[in-house]
């Protein structure tokens, strides 16, 4: 059975469409974790549009588990990470016109800069892990960079509407998850997963970790975060 790291982010974008001080993404870690999450993940765009610096700072003192840095591959990024020392950083593709991350990241034709990138966390101790799409190709270039870990992108077996479209994208999800355990990373899953729609992806032996934010959000602001998160927990 995987864990269950959950996202904050969206606790900070209600925040900030007031830039007031609540709710309070910290709080929110805090009861995620009292209901059985695994890990808290943030991601720390660089237009800061939703966690801010603050934020992972206070987090990294708080959070008991497992903090998982999100980022993209720049050098203010690298900087923060190597200065915060979160448990992992997930590096990610990031647009600032996007509303969230659309794919995953390219990691075949820039194995050098990966590797390079790669190595400066890891000198600090930090765990790595690539969010990438369920591509061969980029599984196996991802283990030639030097990560420990892939989150493989869900988004196209959550957006799809069709039972053969969407057997079609787990299909590739479950190879992708088997071929990159072979390789010897650790293996998660995220973006777009629901209490809807988690219990197949759940169900991948390989599949260690599941991340997932806007779900439980959504469902917290209705029933409460410690609720919302043992709700998806039952559904592994």
């Amino acid at each position: 059975m995987p864990g269950l790291s959950v996202n904050i982010d969206h606790i900070a974008t209600i925040r900030q469409a007031r830039r007031g001080v609540e709710p309070d993404p910290v709080a929110a870690a805090v009861l995620a974790e009292l209901a059985g999450a695994e890990g808290i993940i943030a991601h720390l765009r660089e237009d800061r549009r939703h966690v801010q610096d603050r934020d992972l700072r206070l987090l990294r003192e708080v959070v008991q588990t497992r903090l998982n840095m999100e980022m993209a591959a720049t050098d203010e990024m690298q900087r923060i990470a190597r200065e915060l020392k979160p448990d992992l950083s997930t590096l990610v593709p990031e647009k600032r016109e996007e509303l969230t991350t659309e794919g995953g990241l390219e990691v075949a034709s820039r194995i050098d800069f990966m590797r390079s990138y790669i190595g400066r966390l890891k000198e600090s101790g930090i765990t790595v892990s690539l969010f990438v799409d369920p591509d061969e190709r980029q599984i196996a270039a991802s283990k030639k960079t030097g990560a420990d870990w892939v989150e493989i992108h869900t988004g196209s077996y959550a957006n799809a509407r069709l039972e053969e479209d969407r057997d079609r994208e787990f299909t590739k999800i479950a190879g992708a998850a088997k071929l990159a355990a072979s390789l010897g990373l650790r293996v998660g899953a995220g973006h777009g997963l629901n209490y809807a729609n988690v219990a197949r992806i759940a169900r991948i032996p390989e599949v260690r970790e599941l991340n997932i934010g806007h779900s439980i959000i959504s469902r917290a602001a209705l029933v409460g975060i410690e609720r919302a998160v043992k709700e998806m927990k039952q559904l592994f």
